[in-house]
């Protein structure tokens, strides 16, 4: 089995189970970058929108009335059922789901006008690569947003960060830090416009609880939290109960300059 294929099955092992735990996460559900979105395809009408990694839906349920018509992508074939499901409760007619890997896109070159993405780019195995393709799949004058959490490319808080997710998520590749997500998105041909960051608090009790983190792992992330020097403990406003606060960013491109 290749490396790949390997990261691919775990990746829908992880969230195929908890699928409707993300549908109805208050922390996916609302943000000012599902505003920002939104502010982004106002005034779009007649356009076709890919939500790259869709995961409980929550970009295509904004878009869709917004656009003519969205495809939520993903990896996982039972986060797209949950979201087809919700889809058609909410009489959202326009959201078509299709399933694959973010690093080899089914659709032909400038089959979009608009790409968005959140939460999912650090799965990715292949983060240059699908964002090649995110470009290739874009028509020309076509606009992205990628969201995301990153790190915040200090090493000490960084080392911090990528351990705690990975022992909440073994599918978890990288926080990438903005500085690294600006060169790459450059590499893939993309014209950066904006780079508006932010900071998100994490509940630890849900936040866990959404990814059923076995409780051995969950007791090594407080352990770890207790242990951290004080630049570490402020910097993610580590609090009694193990909430903290992570940084994000959403990354608003052209495909051409």
């Amino acid at each position: 089995m290749t490396m790949a294929k390997g990261h691919a099955t775990l990746v829908t092992n992880q969230f195929g189970s908890r699928a409707d735990a993300y549908v109805e996460s208050s922390v996916h559900a609302q943000g000012a970058d599902l505003d920002q979105a939104a502010v982004l395809l106002e005034g779009a009408g007649d356009t076709r929108v890919l939500d790259l990694g869709c995961g409980g839906g929550h970009v295509a349920f904004r878009a869709a009335p917004l656009v003519r018509d969205v495809v939520a992508y993903d990896l996982s074939t039972d986060m797209l059922a949950a979201v087809a499901r919700t889809a058609a409760q909410r009489g959202l007619t326009n959201i078509a789901t299709r399933q694959g890997s973010a690093e080899a896109l089914p659709f032909d070159e400038a089959d979009f006008d608009f790409v968005l993405s959140r939460y999912s780019a650090h799965h990715w195995h292949g983060f240059h690569r699908a964002l090649v393709e995110a470009h290739r799949v874009l028509r020309p004058g076509g606009r992205a947003l990628f969201m995301d959490a990153i790190s915040p490319g200090i090493a000490l808080l960084d080392t911090y960060l990528q351990t705690v997710e990975l022992l909440r998520d073994p599918s978890h590749v990288r926080d990438y830090s903005a500085a690294e997500w600006v060169n790459a998105l450059a590499g893939a041909g993309f014209a950066v416009k904006s780079v508006t960051t932010r900071r998100l608090r994490l509940d630890f009790k849900t936040w866990i609880a959404r990814m059923a983190t076995p409780d051995a792992q969950a007791a090594a992330i407080r352990a770890l939290q207790t242990q951290m020097s004080e630049d570490i403990a402020q910097h993610f406003a580590i609090e009694s109960d193990g909430s903290f606060t992570i940084d994000t960013a959403s990354f608003e491109v052209s495909r051409d300059a």
